[in-house]
């Protein structure tokens, strides 16, 4: 496991930092709760955090408040407070404020191994718990509630500066393929669309039937739409085997970008309309958004809204 440790006192760091290396375990040692809280943002491989319940900046209670409080869609983080005060009140404390377990400090070697083996049970189950509720069963992609978690995260940040592009995309006669081959291959032209997709975005989502959309942090309308062509040629090379007939396809898409006082519903309902030029210009094409945010004519004209992201 990769394990967070925060305490202010170097020598407990060094000894818990010890028994836990002496386990096989990664250890990330803090003296700073609000420091180790940003790197438990920033690092979604972190599977448990171990804090001291006394620390300078923020009390080891803050800090498991609000871990618990960071979305639990990406993966869990087993929390245990560490505390030389034992009683009761101090474990009611605990529990209340998000800890999922309470041990002594310093700790005993075997009862910290016997805690950890079980938070490692119970953090597998999660994690295939939270892959069950956040993927799209058919594809592998997000499925359309965690895509749009995902995407409101980037929204936030696209509010303060950080660039963000988006790109939606479907298979071009999608029905036909299914009409003329059956539904199986149709699965099949899904998965592997999903999995070429994939191998270059961790953000794709299926947003239903043959649609999908993923979209790119720090990275502009340019980069997206070249991303977008690479997909694109990359679909147009792909084939299924259906009894002995080669089944080829191809995909449109469309790429929008964020403009300032931007909202995730437009930057979408942008890329949605340049999709929808694609589609109707001849497919198997990329076409880059060139409504600016506030199009709103346009945007109710077109007749394709169908994105209800609040």
């Amino acid at each position: 496991m990769r394990i967070v440790v925060v305490d202010p006192s170097r020598t407990v760091l060094k000894i818990v930092t010890r028994l836990l290396e002496a386990g096989r375990h990664e250890v990330l040692p803090f003296t700073d709760g609000p420091e180790a809280l940003a790197h438990i943002k920033a690092d979604f491989d972190v599977d448990a955090l171990i804090t001291s319940a006394e620390l300078p900046s923020m009390t080891g209670m803050d800090l498991c408040h609000e871990t618990r409080r960071l979305p639990a869609s990406r993966r869990p983080v087993y929390v245990v407070l560490m505390s030389s005060n034992f009683d009761q009140s101090k474990l009611i404390e605990a529990l209340n404020n998000g800890a999922d377990d309470f041990i002594g400090k310093p700790p005993a070697t075997e009862e910290l191994y016997a805690r950890l083996r079980a938070a490692e049970r119970l953090a597998s189950m999660q994690r295939k718990l939270v892959q069950m509720a956040t993927t799209d069963y058919l594809s592998g992609a997000l499925n359309r509630r965690a895509f749009f978690e995902r995407a409101y995260e980037a929204a936030a940040d696209a509010l303060n500066g950080e660039k963000l592009s988006a790109v939606i995309f479907d298979i071009d006669h999608f029905k036909r393929v299914n009409d003329t081959y059956g539904h199986d291959i149709g699965d099949e032209v899904i998965r592997l669309v999903a999995r070429t997709a994939m191998a270059q975005t961790d953000t794709l989502g299926r947003l239903g039937g043959e649609e999908f959309s993923f979209f790119l942090r720090g990275r502009g309308m340019t980069e997206a739409a070249a991303l977008a062509e690479k997909l694109r040629e990359q679909f147009s090379t792909l084939q299924i085997n259906a009894a002995g007939n080669p089944v080829m396809f191809t995909c449109s898409f469309g790429v929008s970008e964020w403009e300032p006082g931007d909202s995730l519903d437009g930057l979408l309902k942008r890329a949605d309309i340049a999709l929808y030029k694609a589609k109707t210009s001849g497919r198997n094409r990329v076409v880059k958004s060139e409504t600016p945010w506030g199009g709103e004519e346009e945007l109710r004209s077109s007749g394709i809204i169908r994105f209800a992201t609040r």
